[in-house]
C-alpha cells in the first residue's frame, strides 16, 4: 500500500504546484521544495528525540513479559474467548496464542503481540476445514486486532512529549473511550453476523465488569468543564502510568527477573526502533508536507469543511480527518498525518488532540488483514475487511465525539 501512497501523494504536489505556476504563482514551487527540506530535518529530530522514551519504556516492558504479566492477563481473558469462539474446542492451543496475543496488545507489547498473534492465526488455520477462507474464528481475532484496544497507548504520550506538550497523558481517557468502542462494535457485529450468543453468564459477566470499569473512569469526569476535563484525564493518565511503572518493576523483582539486565535488553530494542523510524517519517512528512505546501490538503479539507459546515456542524476537527483517512491503509502514514497536524497547528490545539485520539482508536486494518491472512495463505476474507473498515469508523466518529466533550 504505501509504495503506491507515497508516491501518488508527490504526484499530486508536482501537478498542483505546475497547475498553480501556471496560474501566476511559481512561488508555491519554492514554497514546496523548501518544505521537504525543513520536514526531512524535522522527521530526524523527532526519531532522535525518541530514542530515550522508547529505551525507557521497551525496556519496561520487557521486565513485564519476563515477570509473566501478560501469562496472567491472558488467563483472565481465557473464558471469555472460549464463549466467542466456541468452533475451537476446548483446550485448544489456539485459546491460549489468542489470548496471549489479546493481552499483549492491551498491555502495549507491540514487538510481542505481533509474533504472539501470527501463531494464533496458524492455530486457528489447524482447525480451518477451506484453509483458503477466513474461518469465523479468524474473522473475529483479527477483527479485535484491528480495533486496538489498548489500555497503555505509550506512542500516542511519547510523540507529544516529543512536540513538549504540557500534559502529554491528557487524551489517555478520550483514547481509551475510543478504543473501547471500536472494539465493541466489531464484536457485535461479529457476533451478529456468525450468531454468537453474548447473553450467557460468562460473556455477561466479562461486559459488566468492563461497564463497571468505564462508568467509573466516566463518573470521575461527568460533569466537568472542558478544561477542568483535561486536567482530571492528565491526572488519571499519569497516575495509571505511575501505577503501570510501580507494578511492572514489582511484579519483575517478585518473580526475581534480573530488572537491570532485562530492562538493558529492551532498552537497546527502544534504540534500534527509534533509529529505524527515520526512514518512514522522512518519506511520510516530506511527502505531507509538501502536500500541504503546494495546496493539495487545504484544498481537500476545504472542501470536507464545506460539507460538514453544510449539514449545520462545526468543522474545527476536520484538520485531524488526514489521520482517519490514511489509518486504515498505512500506520506509519496516519502517524506522520498526526504530527504534520501537530506542527502545523500546535500538540494542544485542537485538531492536533483530535489527530492523537484518532491515532489511538483503532489499528490498520489493510495491514493487519496481509500480515495475519497472508501468513497462513487465507486469500478469501469473507466479511473481515468490511467489519474491519467498520471499526475504524466507529473509532474515528467515536474519538472526534471524545475530543468535543474533553477539549472543547
Amino acid at each position: 500500500m504505501l509504495n503506491r501512497l507515497c508516491p501518488a501523494l508527490f504526484l499530486f504536489d508536482f501537478f498542483s504546484c505546475l497547475y498553480q505556476a501556471i496560474l501566476g504563482h511559481p512561488e508555491v514551487l519554492a514554497q514546496t521544495i523548501e518544505a521537504s527540506f525543513k520536514t526531512a530535518k524535522t522527521a530526524v529530530e523527532i526519531s532522535i528525540g525518541l530514542v530515550g522514551l522508547l529505551c525507557f519504556w521497551l525496556g519496561l516492558f520487557q521486565i513485564a513479559e519476563k515477570s509473566g504479566l501478560t501469562d496472567r492477563l491472558a488467563w483472565l481473558l481465557t473464558p471469555l474467548f472460549q464463549k466467542l469462539m466456541p468452533e475451537v474446542p476446548k483446550g485448544h492451543p489456539a485459546i491460549g496464542s489468542v489470548t496471549l496475543n489479546m493481552a499483549a496488545n492491551m498491555l502495549g507489547l507491540d514487538n510481542a503481540a505481533t509474533p504472539m498473534g501470527l501463531k494464533a492465526m496458524k492455530d486457528l488455520q489447524s482447525l480451518n476445514p477451506h484453509p483458503d477462507t477466513a474461518s469465523n474464528p479468524q474473522i473475529l481475532f483479527l477483527v479485535i486486532n484491528t480495533s486496538s484496544i489498548t489500555l497503555i497507548p505509550v506512542s500516542i504520550f511519547m510523540y507529544r512529549a516529543q512536540f513538549h506538550a504540557p500534559d502529554p497523558a491528557s487524551v489517555f481517557l478520550p483514547i481509551l473511550f475510543a478504543t473501547s468502542c471500536s472494539t465493541l462494535a466489531g464484536i457485535l457485529l461479529v457476533a451478529w453476523l456468525q450468531k454468537l450468543d453474548l447473553f450467557n453468564r460468562v460473556v455477561l459477566a466479562y461486559a459488566a465488569g468492563f461497564a463497571v470499569l468505564m462508568a467509573g473512569l466516566i463518573s470521575l469526569v461527568v460533569g466537568l468543564p472542558p478544561d477542568a476535563l483535561s486536567e482530571r484525564s492528565a491526572l488519571i493518565g499519569n497516575l495509571a502510568l505511575f501505577g503501570i511503572i510501580v507494578l511492572f518493576l514489582l511484579a519483575g523483582w517478585r518473580k526475581n527477573v534480573a530488572l537491570y539486565d532485562e530492562f538493558i535488553t529492551g532498552a537497546k530494542q527502544g534504540f534500534e526502533l527509534a533509529v529505524g523510524l527515520i526512514p518512514f517519517l522522512v518519506a511520510m512528512l516530506v511527502a505531507v508536507s509538501m502536500l500541504r505546501a503546494s495546496g493539495v490538503l487545504t484544498m481537500i479539507l476545504d472542501g470536507i469543511a464545506y460539507v460538514i459546515g453544510l449539514l449545520g456542524l462545526n468543522t474545527d476537527f476536520v484538520p485531524a480527518l488526514t489521520t482517519a483517512l490514511i489509518k486504515p491503509f498505512s500506520g506509519s502514514g496516519a502517524r506522520a498525518m498526526m504530527i504534520e497536524t501537530m506542527q502545523t497547528y500546535g500538540v494542544d490545539s485542537f485538531p492536533a488532540l483530535v489527530a492523537a485520539v484518532i491515532q489511538g482508536s483503532s489499528e490498520t486494518t489493510f495491514y493487519v488483514l496481509a500480515v495475519y491472512f497472508g501468513a497462513v495463505g487465507i486469500r478469501k476474507e469473507r466479511y473481515a475487511l468490511a467489519c474491519g473498515l467498520f471499526c475504524d469508523l466507529v473509532g474515528a466518529i467515536a474519538a472526534i465525539s471524545a475530543a468535543y466533550w474533553f477539549f472543547y
